[in-house]
């Protein structure tokens, strides 16, 4: 119940920003044209709320519904983060969504946020089929040998 609750408010906070409609997106990357400071803003926004949080979070809070809080640890940057980081910032440049506004977004039926969507899914899902693709091939040739 809480991660739809939190779900719902975070839905809605995207449509009321306006961030579920790509041109406000796009426009904010046109730098040299009909340029929006609005994304900013919306950024801005959204750490300011997130920032006391994180902080109450570091300072050795309990959760209410959990043993501990889960926060990541890792710090590396490998040739995984980039090529993903890379990919994300071409599709959120061509398309104007990212994961969360694209959902929103879909109850608009439209033809661009539905491809979006799709090609998320199949993108999130074959580095995991190329892993268990390599897994059985491997597996393969040491049973073979």
């Amino acid at each position: 119940m809480i991660a739809f609750v939190s779900g719902a408010l975070f839905g809605c906070g995207l449509l009321l920003s306006g961030m579920s409609d790509p041109r406000n997106v796009l426009s904010f990357l046109d730098l040299f044209g009909a340029w929006s400071p609005r994304l900013m803003f919306v950024m801005a926004a959204a750490i300011a709320a997130h920032a006391p949080a994180y902080l109450w979070v570091r300072r050795g809070a309990k959760p209410w519904l959990g043993a501990r809080f889960e926060i990541p640890t890792r710090r590396d940057i490998d040739l995984k983060l980039i090529s993903g980081a890379a990919l994300f910032g071409v599709g959120l440049g061509m398309a104007g969504f990212c994961l969360g506004p694209s959902i929103v977004a879909l109850a608009s039926g439209g033809t661009g946020v539905i491809v979006f969507v799709l090609a998320v899914v199949v993108g999130s899902w074959l580095p995991y089929a190329f892993t268990a693709s390599r897994a059985r091939a491997s597996d393969d040739i040491a049973v073979a040998g």
